[in-house]
């Protein structure tokens, strides 16, 4: 058997007058951070839970325009063991906590800001939970850190206000950068580290960020959401490079399958992709939100197997800090 490479780039296994297509992975191995194997160990959990919880479940509102009290957060019956437990039991292998999301409530008692847990409702403090609560359960630990927050601003501009494009200043980076050193070393190992709207960020920044991540947790994926709302074919290099990870939202690759191989200022990078959706169609609780038809659901996880992306699935606990009865019911007959 010998291999050739034909135009296009595609290499072939020839023998005995046949030739057969070799995966594209087997002949190289990109230029990318991670090891084509340990990405395909991440690709092979295949399901996930995005677990959307905070401030906003309280508020209502996902961006808020006023400025609800840390207190307003008050969980009466937190209890993060049952959430991991219904992911466990769902069959997904790893779960994300947006730790801190766009109202810019924090759920671990950051030193950097007043606005958490500790001046809050309810202070316990939700990170450590949920990573003690996925290592007893067998399921990795990855955690969601939102760019842009209409809490601690420290002069950024936000992407709804008048007056230009959405940007962060050095004073909020040097914030941001405080924050996920403590989310990366005081909770042990995180498998996947999720960055929400890095595009106000700057190429520069970002990329500061990206590295400063991957040497505090260097096993860890970074995923650097690009926002792509299509299927994932377009990648917006300027908006949220580097990444290790490429985000479908709300819906499914093409049908010949996502594109692992990217072509990236020249060089060649292996990246699976990770479609991220709700069971409803809001990422935080609502009460009038109800989980989407079953047949919806198996449908989507149908294509997202057969497509190559591991699906990220939000379930949102509620005001009580429980995913409600009729999520678990839909998640059952899921499975």
């Amino acid at each position: 058997m010998f291999l050739w490479t034909a135009a296009g780039g595609v290499t072939y296994a020839a023998s005995a007058g046949a030739a057969t297509p070799v995966p594209k992975e087997e002949t190289m191995r990109g230029n990318q951070r991670v090891s084509i194997e340990r990405l395909q160990q991440w690709e092979a959990l295949g399901y996930g839970m995005f677990i959307h919880f905070g401030m906003s479940t309280f508020s209502g509102h996902v961006s808020p325009k006023g400025q609800p009290p840390a207190s307003e957060y008050a969980p009466d019956r937190l209890d993060v063991d049952q959430w991991i437990s219904v992911a466990r039991d769902a069959g997904m292998k790893y779960a994300v906590l947006t730790a801190k999301h766009i109202a810019g409530h924090c759920l671990w008692p950051t030193r950097h800001t007043d606005y958490s847990v500790a001046n809050s409702g309810d202070k316990t403090d939700v990170v450590e939970a949920f990573v003690k609560a996925c290592e007893r359960r067998g399921v990795l630990p990855g955690l969601y850190y939102c760019s842009e927050d209409y809490h601690n601003r420290f002069g950024s501009r936000c992407r709804d206000e008048a007056g230009g494009a959405p940007f962060t200043t050095s004073i909020y980076q040097s914030f941001q950068t405080a924050q996920v050193t403590e989310l990366l070393t005081q909770y042990g190992s995180i498998a996947e580290v999720w960055i929400d709207i890095p595009g106000m960020l700057g190429r520069g920044y970002r990329t500061f960020l990206y590295q400063h991540i991957v040497s505090l947790q260097p096993n860890a994926l970074v995923m650097m959401n690009n926002g792509d709302f299509t299927t994932g074919e377009n990648y917006n290099i300027d908006y949220a490079w580097p990444s290790d990870l490429l985000a479908i939202e709300r819906n499914a690759p093409p049908p010949v399958g996502h594109k692992k191989w990217r072509t990236i200022e020249g060089k060649e990078y292996y990246m699976p992709g990770e479609v991220c959706d709700p069971l409803g169609k809001e990422w935080f609780w609502k009460d009038h939100d109800k989980p989407r038809p079953i047949e919806q659901l198996r449908e989507q996880r149908r294509l997202c197997r057969e497509r190559g992306v591991n699906l990220l699935l939000d379930v949102p606990p509620d005001r009580h800090g429980r995913i409600p009865e009729e999520s678990i019911a839909v998640l059952r007959q899921e499975t």
